[in-house]
């Protein structure tokens, strides 16, 4: 008879794997075929788990594959969902569906960070980790059942469940946009400053910006991209000039000074013929004697140069040839013969 601690330890990976079979279930609406996809779609690499080989197993190559999945079944969705719309409102409505905000914020609905083995650190905070398990899971859905299984998981388990696909198209999630659009209209200077980069627990990269309006301070964003830390900070910054009427008055106050500034006149303008002729070199002016005072010819005015004339034309005289010189004296001695 065996001994009922070696029993539960026999029964505890099969308890385990029933568990996440439930799990999984209770996620996609189907159970798995094979439950190593998911296993492996569940499995951050953090973990630096290593196969036989001694090769790294993690759901990064499951990821790619989801995410590309992703793009075809949401671009199909979208097709027929808005018939007669044009290439740009569908794309944007795809990128809306897949970003990796929508993406964090699904499986975190669906109770995925659960699932997610990492190096023991709880996933359930940091959204960029829990997007990439749910490609990876899309990625594994794929090569256990097809892409038939991929559209259904997508239109019954997380369209008609956890997001209104209508709601998504039409709103506006650009933050970033919105604020830069408020500031070129007001006309304020506004600008975003990466404050720092560094990683999280899990060695990913997680960026800080910050934004300045007017030189005044703004809010502060966090993301684990520049986009995403820009989108927060533009976020909290809108919601910031909303809510409090005496930080719009501040930021109108700075554009004031600021453009007082910029109005007043320069009271000494460099004469720009002046700068371009330093390098002249004036000659002090011609000494005449009375005696030569009338013999000195005229200089032309200023105005006598305005018109060009014949008059500044001189041809000067060529030098006799030798038979010319010999025709000359030959007519001037006939000439005096016939005297």
């Amino acid at each position: 008879m065996l001994n009922s601690n070696l029993i539960d330890r026999i029964k505890l990976p099969f308890r385990k794997e029933k568990e996440l079979f439930s799990a999984l279930y209770a996620i996609m609406g189907f159970y798995p075929h094979d439950i190593e996809f998911y296993k492996q779609a569940l499995l951050h690499k953090s973990v630096a788990k290593r196969n036989a080989n001694g090769r790294p197993v993690n759901n990064e190559r499951l990821e790619f594959l989801g995410d590309a999945i992703l793009d075809a079944v949401v671009g199909d969705i979208v097709f027929r969902h808005f018939k007669g719309k044009r290439e740009g409102f569908l794309t944007n409505t795809r990128s809306k569906l897949v970003s990796r905000d929508t993406l964090g914020k699904l499986a975190k609905e669906m109770g995925l960070p659960k699932l997610i083995q990492s190096a023991g650190h709880n996933a359930s905070h940091n959204s960029y980790m829990n997007g990439n398990a749910f490609e990876a899971l899309v990625g594994a859905i794929y090569l256990d059942r097809g892409y038939n299984a991929c559209m259904r998981f997508m239109e019954k388990r997380i369209l008609a469940q956890l997001i209104n696909i209508d709601k998504v198209a039409y709103k506006e999630v650009n933050f970033k946009s919105k604020l830069l659009e408020w500031s070129q209209k007001n006309r304020v200077k506004m600008e975003f400053c990466e404050l720092k980069q560094e990683r999280d627990e899990n060695k990913s990269p997680v960026f800080t910006t910050q934004v300045f309006i007017e030189g005044l301070e703004g809010c502060v964003g966090t993301g684990y991209s520049k986009k995403e830390s820009q989108q927060q900070a533009s976020k909290d910054t809108l919601q910031r000039l909303r809510r409090e009427p005496q930080f719009i008055d501040a930021v109108f106050a700075a554009k004031g000074d600021r453009t007082k500034m910029e109005e007043e006149p320069v009271m000494s303008v460099p004469d720009p013929e002046k700068e371009q002729q330093d390098f002249i070199i004036e000659k002090e002016p011609l000494k005449v004697s009375p005696v030569q005072q009338d013999k000195v010819v005229s200089q032309p005015t200023e105005s006598a140069h305005d018109e060009f004339t014949l008059d500044d034309i001189t041809i000067t005289p060529r030098e006799k040839t030798r038979e010319e010189i010999i025709a000359e004296a030959e007519a001037a001695a006939f000439a005096e013969t016939k005297k």
